[in-house]
């Protein structure tokens, strides 16, 4: 009696884990999200272009949704652009700024199409770090945070800003993923 009990509990744990999903957190009538092109309330010219097209990519990676047009989509994750800031990060011993930090603030909300209401409303807030120069293969910096810098990284080339943007709207799309599929 006892070793059946044991064998039913374990088959049914293993089955339970087998039809777990991330997705399963959203409401299951939700199948595909758009992301329209985010207001720009600052003075950063092209910003909101740049940002969209970050969130574009990073939930079209995670996969958890279908991409779509806003005509055509389950829910609808829309953004205000409310600050784009640079700031002094790290200084040399000569106190001159080696480091800056670019900090990006979005005030977010997604939006149940069918029942027509938003699901979550919310203000975010990411960064990333950059150098004082043009090409982060050389600014003696981990834009990326991932341990290693310059030639030996072979995913930091480009415009230290425009990588720093990247890497901060990454934070935020993980942040805005992560609410997503936590708060349901």
């Amino acid at each position: 009696m006892k070793i059946t009990f044991w064998i039913t509990l374990v088959a049914l744990g293993t089955l339970s884990c087998g039809f777990y999903s991330m997705a399963g957190s959203i409401p299951p009538h939700i199948r595909s999200l758009a992301i329209p092109l985010l207001e720009n309330q600052t003075a950063e010219f092209g910003v909101s272009e740049d940002i969209t097209d970050n969130l574009l990519d990073k939930f079209a990676e995670e996969n958890i949704l279908s991409i779509k047009e806003e005509g055509k989509a389950h829910s609808i994750l829309r953004g205000v652009i409310l600050k784009v800031e640079d700031a002094p990060y790290t200084y040399s011993r000569e106190e001159a700024v080696s480091e800056y930090r670019l900090t990006i603030t979005i005030d977010i909300e997604w939006y149940d199409v069918r029942d027509e209401k938003n699901l979550l409303e919310k203000q975010y807030s990411g960064w990333g770090a950059y150098g004082y120069g043009s090409d982060i293969s050389s600014d003696g910096v981990d834009n990326d945070g991932d341990g290693v810098i310059d030639a030996e990284d072979d995913d930091e080339i480009g415009d230290a800003r425009t990588f720093a943007t990247k890497i901060a709207v990454g934070k935020i799309a993980q942040d805005i993923l992560n609410d997503i599929l936590t708060d349901w």
